[in-house]
């Protein structure tokens, strides 16, 4: 029996899976997020050392007739750092043919199962990625927090604090926006605009702790709050029409309603956002509920166990 072994290692959680020839998972492992940009270049390696050890240690127990190790290929899809991730997978031994690509790829399986389409996702970071007609593959957006994720989750806890610290100030009318953010930073009723100002400024993980407003401005978006759900949209928006422009350059001769689109992140697949999308573009947006590491499986599953 020979397996393969598939990794989504995203900036907020990696998840590993053994299957075999079948596709059938045969065992699974969790882990913290290991974005280099976010842990720093050696954590993310130990964190996915500590998974591919967990999954390997499934195998110990079996007996085998091989001479080699039963794994004949790892396929990582990671976040942050293409180059490093290369290096990481040139550097494994006794996994097989190890590859490394952007953790991307299997969203787009999700959406579009090998044909030319694209997907929008939006969870602590954002991207457009899309397969042109001539199985080329594209990407738009994904540059990080510092560049410009629209639609993630950390801009929208941006957009959130800035509207809030606005209000706070007296300068725009009083929202429940005020109040959430206030008690996310834990400062206290008597807390002010310079107050919590200092507060995101000085914190040592600014992206973290921003993006981790987000469910809250969801929460009270679903709520019926008008000022959480506007400042939802202008973020999701600004996404969406990034998307369009890569729809309208890859697919020029093609009606953009004929377009496979997968919406993929809680923002993006929350009720009131995809409702509130739909209208402002002809693209056929689908919500995809399936966990990225179902779209891993299914690469895994596409691609050759030979060895």
């Amino acid at each position: 029996m020979t397996y393969k072994i598939g990794v989504d290692g995203g900036g907020t959680k990696t998840e590993g899976i053994l299957v075999d020839a079948a596709g059938v998972i045969v065992a699974r492992h969790l882990a913290p997020g290991c974005n280099p940009n976010i842990v720093g270049p050696e954590q993310a390696r130990l964190i996915l050392t500590d998974v591919l050890g967990a999954l390997t240690s499934t195998l110990s127990a079996q007996p085998s007739t091989l001479s080699s190790s039963p794994i004949v290929a790892t396929q990582l899809f990671m976040s942050g750092l293409p180059g490093f991730w290369l290096e990481v997978a040139a550097s494994l031994k006794d996994f097989g043919h190890v590859t490394a690509a952007l953790d991307s790829l299997p969203i787009l399986e999700l959406a579009t199962h090998g044909a030319p389409g694209l997907v929008i996702h939006a969870g602590t970071g954002s991207f457009v990625a899309a397969r042109a007609p001539d199985s080329s593959i594209h990407y738009a957006g994904g540059t990080g927090w510092r560049f410009g994720d629209p639609g993630s989750g950390y801009e929208l806890g941006r957009r959130a604090i800035s509207r809030a610290l606005l209000e706070l100030q007296g300068w725009l009318p009083a929202s429940r926006l005020g109040p959430t953010v206030r008690d996310h930073t834990q400062l206290g009723d008597a807390a002010d605009a310079r107050a919590i100002t200092r507060f995101y400024y000085s914190h040592a993980e600014p992206n973290r702790i921003i993006a981790a407003l987000a469910p809250a401005v969801l929460r009270l978006a679903a709520e019926g709050d008008h000022t959480a759900h506007q400042v939802l949209i202008e973020s999701a928006g600004e996404l969406l029409d990034l998307a369009t422009r890569v729809a309208t350059k890859l697919f020029p001769d093609t009606p953009l309603h004929t377009i496979p689109t997968g919406l993929s992140g809680a923002l993006l697949i929350h009720s009131a956002v995809a409702a509130a999308l739909a209208p402002r573009t002809r693209l056929p947006l689908t919500p995809i509920t399936a966990s990225p590491i179902e779209g891993v499986r299914q690469l895994l599953l596409r691609s050759s166990f030979s060895r």
